[in-house]
């Protein structure tokens, strides 16, 4: 099948549209979008609408008509704004969806052309090879040597070899050879639809992070209930009526709910995922955002990840002085090459041979590669019957089926180390002759000659040396896992930057270990040579074994298992097969190691902001609290200086400001420069949480210092809680700015750029001023009049109450 049949001229356009109509699209599972009427039912079950309803209704039931219609408002903006949330989050994994599609090569109007599979209807004819998944149900009607792993299906793993007119299974994995088929079922009618064996269907595991993160909501919600009981207790105490205390209740069990958390998580997951596709980094799904800023090894595969995957023949050792290593190296490739490897083989015999020869000939029958160490067989067949049988693969197993004698075996490995040495890939070739008509059933059964030496070399990239230096200052442990000899292995790492120390572990000797030895050893080692996928999976179960986080790069269908065991598997988009990008948790999607590095700070960022904005949340809901509790507790002049309306407005304001200007924030100048987090690390340690909680208390003491000020300047209620209510606008302004980072004064954060940021505060100002000033909301309010120079005491108290944290910040950079 070197060619495509001529005959076969596949679907034109306008049958490809009505067979669209009549049997529809190719998809297994379509994640079903939440309509306006579900998202209105999620939000009717948030204990926040359930408290702003029943808070208009209590204040209707009292005869508050400007209150009551004000709580309406609320309840609408709080609609509004979940709606705007889902919409970006919505918005962002569509697109994600859309980039994470696979493709297959179908054949329309006699061309070969790449289109999405969801594209794929049935009629279409579709060419397949080694490495790619099945994209639909269909019937065979050319191959070479297929064999496809049907265990999705069947849960048998061994490949099962296909013939003319059988029939081909979505979702199976072409194991070897390559081929072409009818589309005869898409989508839902596919047997593996029928199955429900979408994986897209299948619901994740909630992460380590949202665990924690639905905890702490939870608890906060138990205690929320309690403390709503106590407090209701109190006021029912001071007014005597039900309706009147469970008002003034519900203004502090709504300052004790973080609803904003949950929806700030689940936005800036999605929304980071979203943003790495611009950096040509591909996530699957939200949540390895989290993995992948916590990643502290990186498994980096040779071909095309550090090297240039831009292989020329660099030498070859022509043993059997038949001058033929180079064809018969060529014979034993793929007639139509994929990989880089075999693409450079043909190159160099198609500029040596004097006469070309493969047009003469036809492949026959293939043994695709395997075995441990791997090799391939391929045998071809001209017109007159002639028949070549040529074999490639690692030496050692070349020399293994060759059965030369030992002398001449080590004049060949000594020149296989002297060529990998200069960082070569060095290949053993074998020609083999067979008079019998039946082929044996193992590729090893040949009578095989030994040919020669092929050694390939592919250079480091240009930038790898930046790449890995970059891991480095950023904590991440980076080691190299080949196929390649040792020797080459350690030429390529030295080329690039590596540190490695000298010791190289093998494949053979890594599946002798015991699992506690090498447990012991990975983490000491950096370059494993010699590799094969179930050493490549041990050394990744060792590395997590040991509590790291382990990230993984591949391409091959022999990487799948590795991948799809370490934390962060990151496929090549481009060299990668179907398999490969199927069992990774994101794509490089032009094969470039450096957006590794902006994805890792992308990742470390969202991690940082989730934790500004979560810290932000607890340090302003604790004055809210304390403003409302405290009069009640010491029976102080004015007792509900907080009433719901108020505190309701500084929800409306808190919660975009967590879900959207934190979200936006740049990542700190220090986010590649500081070890990877813990991945069983708690989101705040002690100290954090208590320096959050400090700065809530010296808020809250901003508050009361105005509240006692105002009631020893003899004035009334409604001026009192302007005092209270300007300094907690303020502050909160002042606070948004300061939690920019716990590192860096606001000298630096100020130019930080974070456009929504500003927005938010701007909106914030304009309504402080908007209930100052406009005599109607001041009057819905609740609040007084106040002088500029009152005003001005305001501002200063919460400068002084967030401007601490400053100088704070800025010993400690002293430090």
């Amino acid at each position: 099948m070197n060619h495509v049949d001529s005959s076969l001229q596949g679907l034109s356009l306008e049958e490809v549209t009505r067979s669209r109509a009549q049997h529809g699209s190719n998809q297994l599972y379509v994640r079903p979008k939440r309509h306006l009427l579900i998202l209105l039912k999620e939000v009717a079950i948030e204990p926040m609408f359930i408290m702003l309803v029943l808070a208009c209704g209590l204040y209707f039931a009292i005869g508050d008509q400007s209150d009551a219609w004000l709580m309406a408002g609320a309840i609408v903006f709080v609609i509004l704004i979940e709606i705007v949330q889902e919409f970006r989050s919505e918005k962002a994994l569509s697109a994600l969806q859309q980039l994470s599609q696979p493709h297959a090569v179908v054949i329309r109007e006699g061309k070969r052309q790449e289109v999405p599979v969801e594209e794929i209807v049935v009629g279409d004819l579709m060419a397949f090879s080694e490495g790619q998944r099945i994209p639909a149900d269909g019937i065979l009607l050319q191959h070479n040597d297929l064999s496809v792993d049907e265990s999705i299906l069947t849960g048998e793993s061994l490949p099962v070899n296909k013939n003319i007119s059988e029939v081909l299974y979505q979702g199976a994995v072409v194991a070897s050879g390559l081929g072409m088929a009818q589309v005869r079922a898409v989508g839902a009618q596919t047997e593996l639809g029928k199955l429900g064996k979408s994986i897209e269907s299948i619901e994740s595991e909630p992460t380590p992070l949202q665990h924690q993160i639905d905890r702490f909501v939870r608890q906060m919600l138990l205690a929320g209930l309690v403390a709503f009981l106590v407090v209701f207790a109190i006021n029912y105490a001071y007014a005597s009526s039900i309706l009147t205390a469970l008002l003034f209740s519900l203004a502090f069990a709504m300052a004790l709910v973080p609803e904003e958390i949950p929806v700030a998580f689940s936005t800036f997951m999605a929304l980071g995922a979203y943003r790495m596709t611009r950096q040509k980094v591909l996530v699957k799904q939200p949540k390895t955002v989290e993995s992948l800023g916590a990643a502290t090894v990186i498994c980096l595969d040779k071909t095309g990840t550090i090297t240039e995957n831009k292989m020329s023949v660099a030498e070859v050792f022509d043993f059997s002085g038949k001058k033929r290593t180079l064809e018969y190296a060529m014979w034993a490739s793929e007639p139509m090459p994929f990989d880089s490897m075999e693409k450079a083989i043909h190159a160099a015999y198609e500029k040596a041979a004097a006469r070309d020869r493969r047009p003469d000939f036809k492949m026959v029958h293939e043994y695709p590669l395997g075995g441990v160490p791997p090799m391939m067989t391929h045998v071809f067949e001209n017109e007159k019957n002639e028949r070549i049988i040529a074999g490639k693969g690692a030496v050692e197993r070349i020399l293994k089926i060759c059965k030369i004698g030992e002398e001449q075996a080590q004049l060949i490995l000594e020149k296989t180390k002297e060529m990998a040495r200069k960082g070569h890939r060095v290949l053993g070739v074998a020609s083999a002759d067979w008079a019998n008509g039946e082929f044996p059933k193992e590729q090893d059964d040949f009578q095989w000659a030994f040919e020669g030496l092929v050694a390939l070399y592919d250079p480091p990239k240009a930038n790898i040396r930046q790449v890995i230096n970059s891991f480095y200052e950023a904590g991440i442990a980076v080691k190299m896992i080949t196929g390649d000899y040792p020797e080459t292995a350690m030429n390529i790492a030295k080329e690039s930057g590596i540190r490695a120390d000298g010791a190289v572990l093998t494949g053979e000797e890594v599946m002798q270990m015991t699992e506690n030895q090498l447990r012991e050893i990975a983490p000491r080692t950096v370059v494993f040579a010699r590799m094969f996928p179930d050493a490549k999976l041990r050394v990744v179960e060792a590395l997590k074994s040991n509590g790291e986080v382990v990230a993984m790069t591949g391409d091959g269908v022999n990487d799948g298992p590795a991948l799809k065991s370490a934390q962060v598997g990151v496929a090549m988009g481009r060299r990668g097969t179907e398999v490969a990008k199927g069992a990774a948790s994101m794509v490089l999607l032009d094969d470039n190691l450096a957006h590794m590095i902006e994805a890792v700070k992308t990742g470390r960022r969202i991690y940082q902001n989730l934790r500004k904005a979560i810290r932000y949340i607890i340090s302003i809901h604790l004055p809210i609290i304390l403003a409302v509790l405290l009069p009640l507790l010491f029976g102080w002049p004015y007792l509900h200086i907080l009433m719901p309306v108020h505190v309701i407005f500084l929800e409306l304001i808190m919660g975009p400001t967590c879900s959207i200007a934190y979200e936006s924030e740049p990542a700190e100048p220090n986010a590649l420069r500081q070890p990877p987090r813990a991945n069983t690390a708690n989101l705040f340690s002690w100290p954090e949480l208590s320096l959050s909680l400090l700065q809530g208390l010296a808020i809250t003491a901003g508050i009361f210092v105005m509240y006692h000020f105002a009631i020893s300047l003899g004035k009334d209620e409604t001026t009192t809680r302007s005092f209270v209510f300007m300094t907690m606008l303020f502050s909160n302004i002042f606070l948004t700015l300061a939690n920019r980072s716990f590192e860096y004064t606001i000298v630096k954060t100020i130019f930080y750029r974070n456009h929504l940021l500003w927005v938010m505060i701007g909106i914030s100002a304009a309504l402080a001023l908007a209930v100052l000033l406009v005599p109607f909301l001041r009057e819905v309010f609740q609040l007084g009049p106040l002088r500029l120079g009152e005003v001005g005491f305001c501002l200063l108290a919460a400068i002084v109450s967030v401007g601490w944290f400053e100088i704070w910040k800025w010993l400690q950079m002293k430090k």
